[in-house]
């Protein structure tokens, strides 16, 4: 066995025995409904947003929120101090997600409805974007992912968390390989900037705007540009 692939399998052997404990705790944890749990046996949250760096007080806006999974975790860990804006098109999830939030008395949770590019978060005001199993959905990354770089403050942070096809070929037509999930980025204007590849199918990326990129598109600007594009 070659030394990258010995390595990344004692990664994966050490990532599956941590993630027994927080397993075992799912049944009894209130963060967790019995939907998130095959999910979050996948992309355990504990070591996910340790991994991205979610910290209290931190000002997050998570893009694809659905219906909470992940925006408990975050909310819980940067605490009344932080301040989670919750992200989808769909208002059905958000409504979930806004109940969710209130049986658990989250108060750090606001929820915005956006579009298939716009996200409408407030404008360099966040210190990460967080995206979980979204950018294989969306219908126009690159347009979206632009105007997520109008939401992050200066020197924030786009955080992936995605299902990586190299590693389950057979998820073709739901996961991109590798190389397409960057080559996106780079389009958007984007670098790489960390990579954590040791879950067993998914990927962790943190991303930040390139330097010389051209400038975001905040969404009131995009939305002036369809609105002329539509009288032209």
């Amino acid at each position: 066995m070659r030394p990258r692939t010995l390595a990344a399998s004692v990664g994966c052997l050490a990532l599956l025995a941590a993630g027994i404990p927080v397993l075992q705790a799912q049944a009894g944890d209130p963060l967790t409904q019995p939907r998130d749990v095959s999910l979050n046996r996948r992309q355990p949250p504990e070591f996910v947003l340790k991994t991205i760096g979610i910290r209290p007080g931190m000002v997050v806006g998570e893009v694809g929120a659905g219906w909470g999974r992940y925006t408990v975790q975050i909310a819980s860990r940067i605490g009344p101090g932080g301040r989670l804006y919750a992200n989808d098109i769909d208002r059905d999830s958000l409504e979930t997600l806004r109940r969710r939030c209130a049986e658990l008395g989250f108060r750090n949770v606001e929820v915005v409805v956006g579009t298939v590019t716009e996200t409408r978060l407030p404008e360099k005001a966040m210190d990460m974007i967080v995206m979980v199993n979204v950018i294989h959905c969306l219908a126009d990354p690159v347009a979206l992912l632009k105007n997520v770089a109008a939401a992050l403050k200066p020197g924030g942070q786009v955080a992936i968390v995605e299902g990586n096809l190299d590693k389950n070929p057979g998820a073709a037509g739901e996961w991109f390989p590798r190389a397409k999930l960057l080559g996106i980025f780079e389009a958007a204007g984007y670098t790489l900037v960390r990579e954590d590849a040791s879950l067993p199918q998914d990927n962790i990326y943190l991303f930040k705007r390139r330097a010389g990129a051209p400038p975001p598109l905040s969404s009131a600007a995009s939305s002036k540009l369809r609105w002329q594009a539509n009288w032209l």
